[in-house]
This record gives structure tokens, sequence and C-alpha cells, in this order.
């Protein structure tokens, strides 16, 4: 709820009506038109939300993303790499590689989609989608995003907090040597490094739950307040 003269401004959004007691968001001005995202994404959440969490894929998307590429190939080659090609490949092909989720899996070279145990879709992600993985709860924050605003700026910036945190340890996971940039690498190549790499995963996995959880209050508080005229969108 926005009060006074300069809460008015807001009236130009039609996301926002004047009450008697001062100028606040309307569910019901949700674009019906978008209804059908707002079914998909809760679906999504729910099923991310209710899978059991995996915690065994260490990081080895980003290594994926470079395999058996030359160096004019790779896609952050202005940084190094932290081992010479066929060392990077080795690692790839000598550890389980289960990537679960689809915008992950969409950047794997040719030669590397095959190597992962899994084949997700964009159709198919929530049958995909579980909690431990660092590119699902780092989409909290895309998610809460494309919510706004009827997301508050409090979940938006939480998420965007959580999505912060867990990108510096997926690239400090990564093959590529970031010294430059004063990240010390998690070093997945060995038994410590993966340990590590688990225990701050699932520290994530756990920040994770309660921000879902809103998400998809958010979800279905526009589903009961916006009605269906049964148009569709894009997610």
């Amino acid at each position: 709820m926005l009060a006074g003269e300069e809460a008015r401004s807001w009236l130009a959004d039609p996301a926002y009506q004047e009450t008697p007691d001062g100028v606040a968001l309307d569910p019901a001005a949700f674009p019906a038109r978008r209804r059908d995202f707002i079914l998909w994404l809760r679906t999504l959440l729910a099923a991310t939300r209710d899978r059991a969490p995996a915690f065994g894929c260490f990081g080895l998307h980003e290594w994926a993303m470079v395999y058996r590429q030359t160096a004019d190939e790779v896609r952050h080659n202005q940084y190094p790499l932290r081992f010479p090609p066929d060392e990077l490949a080795r690692m790839v092909e000598s550890q389980p590689v289960r990537c679960s989720h689809f915008d992950a899996f969409r950047f794997f070279t040719p030669p590397a989609r095959p190597l992962n145990k899994l084949q997700p879709t964009r159709e198919g992600a929530a049958d995909f989608e579980q909690r431990g993985c660092l590119h699902a709860n780092m989409d909290l924050y895309k998610w809460s995003f494309k919510l706004a605003p009827f997301a508050s700026a409090e979940l938006i910036a939480d998420c965007f907090e959580l999505a912060r945190d867990i990108r510096e340890l997926d690239m400090r996971a990564s093959p590529y040597d970031l010294a430059a940039l004063g990240f010390a690498p998690v070093r997945i190549e060995t038994p410590e490094g993966r340990a590590d790499y688990e225990q701050n995963q699932r520290s994530f996995a756990g920040r994770s739950e309660p921000l879902r959880a809103r998400l998809l209050e958010v979800c279905e508080h526009l589903l009961v307040a916006a009605p269906d005229q049964g148009f569709a969108s894009s997610c």
C-alpha cells in the first residue's frame, strides 16, 4: 500500500488502483494473456520443490560446455582454462555427467551431450528440475522478476542475492582460471573439492526452499485473482 499524493503517480501503471487507504496493487489487473505462463510456472516450481534433490553433479556442466573445443571456440575465452584440452576432456569422461537443467544443457558442446545421463528439454523442464541444481535455484531470480510488480521488491532482492552467491560457486567450480578476478577455484577434480562443492550446493538448496514457496504463493494469488480468458502466453 502506497500513501500520499506522490503515490498517485503509480496509477499510470494498470497494475495499481486507488483505494480509500491509498494506492495498491490490483492482482486482478494481471494480464489475462499471461495466465498460461503462471500455470506453467506454478507447475515447474511445485515439481522442483517436490522432486528429491540431487547433489552429485559437481558442476561438470561448465566443463561440458568447453569439452573438446579449441581455444577459439571456448565461450569465455577472455579467461584461461586451468587445464589443457585433453586433460579437461579426461575429467569430463571420467565422471558421471548428470545435468538436469535445460538452460545449462543446451550449451553443452555437441560431443558432450551424449555423455549426459539426462536429456532435458525446454518443454519437459518440469520433468527434470530439482532443487539441488544450482541453475534451477538461480532461476528463482528470473521468475521473481517476471512476476513483478506482483512479486515484492523484497522477494526479488532475496532471489537476486541467492543467484549472486550461487553464480560465484558456479564459476569457481568451472574449468576457468579466474584468479585475475580474485576468485580461487573450487577444485572439483579432487575429492576435497567435490566435497566442498556439495556442501555449498546443499546449503543453496536449503536457502532456495522458502523463496520457491513465496513465489508459489504469488502464483496462487494471481491465479485466484485474475480471470481465465483462455489466452496463451510463452514463458
